[in-house]
């Protein structure tokens, strides 16, 4: 099947079984194209909270299907590829997240939507980048608080909060990897263009940053702006729509340490692809399944963050 077919038979199953498609902005721009929403992590988790369809397809990667499947348990939530998961979510395992918790149990726990069910369950309220430092200033000045998975996000909310979080030690591989020494090189070439970097990104690259923000707020920002050229730090994905609101500004992919690639693409995000959605959609599989009792206390602080956003 060529990818017009593909597409008419994915826009057919779509009506025919009720389905609704949301794909992440670090999706390639075709499942972007075809989806019914795009969005950030933030957006993504509100509409599957509000949806009327019958099924959802969560182009993106794993932890998103499951935070969809957590809103919506009586909804069928597919995902184009099951192998699509997260280095972040990956770097925060349920049960060394619980034994470093319950060694600080005067502690608040908040958690970084990227991560399992498991661990949300395990968690007081979650966030996003778009919503972190929002939710941390509603705490008061001297609560004790933990922040997971993502130091640098965790240092960044730390620093424009005035905070002292306690932190766990994970990363994003695909916001770890930008080249500082790259970014200065382009930054010569571009001397006009605009530095915006997500907050995932080491301090050494936010520091050379104009702006920094979530997905959502890089392409809001960019759109806004009267400049006309931007290197963008964060999964090239996003670049598809910001080109795509501003057809004559220019947008640079900050590249990563790997001297082979020109842009960072997270190989999660890429699983998906226009022929796996089709057959999602066409098989009602891969389906996310989550344990009851863990759906119901990872529900909570899905919930209170909704309310404090």
């Amino acid at each position: 099947m060529d990818k017009n077919q593909l597409i008419s038979e994915i826009n057919r199953l779509k009506k025919e079984k009720n389905a609704v498609i949301m794909a992440h902005y670090y999706q390639m721009g075709d499942i972007q194209d075809i989806a019914d929403h795009v969005g950030d992590s933030l957006a993504l988790a509100q509409w599957a909270a509000k949806t009327d369809a019958d099924i959802i397809v969560l182009c993106g990667v794993h932890f998103m299907g499951e935070t969809a499947k957590i809103l919506s348990p009586s909804k069928k939530v597919l995902v184009p590829d099951i192998n699509a998961g997260c280095s972040l979510a990956d770097s925060c395992p349920a049960d060394a997240f619980e034994a470093f918790t319950t060694a600080h149990p005067d502690h608040t726990v908040i958690s970084y939507v990227n991560t399992t069910a498991a661990v949300k369950a395990l968690t007081d309220v979650v966030v996003t980048s778009t919503n972190a430092k929002k939710i941390v200033d509603q705490f008061p000045k001297d609560a004790k608080l933990i922040f997971g998975p993502d130091r640098n996000l965790g240092n960044y909310i730390n620093s424009v909060t005035g905070r002292s979080m306690l932190l766990w030690d994970g990363a994003c591989h695909v916001h770890e990897q930008f080249s500082v020494e790259k970014l200065v090189k382009l930054k010569s070439e571009h001397p006009d263009s605009l530095i915006l970097a997500h907050p995932e990104c080491k301090k050494t690259v936010l520091i050379m940053a104009d702006f920094i923000g979530s997905t959502q707020a890089l392409l809001n920002y960019a759109t806004a702006s009267d400049k006309k050229s931007f290197l963008v730090a964060t999964e090239s994905g996003i670049l598809h729509e910001m080109q795509k609101q501003n057809p004559d500004k220019e947008f640079i992919p900050v590249p990563p340490n790997d001297s082979t690639c020109a842009c960072n693409e997270c190989n999660f995000m890429r699983l998906n692809t226009l022929e796996k959605l089709y057959n999602c959609l066409k098989d009602e599989t891969p389906e996310i399944l989550i344990d009851e009792e863990i759906r119901v206390k990872a529900v909570k602080p899905i919930l209170r963050m909704l309310e404090m956003s």
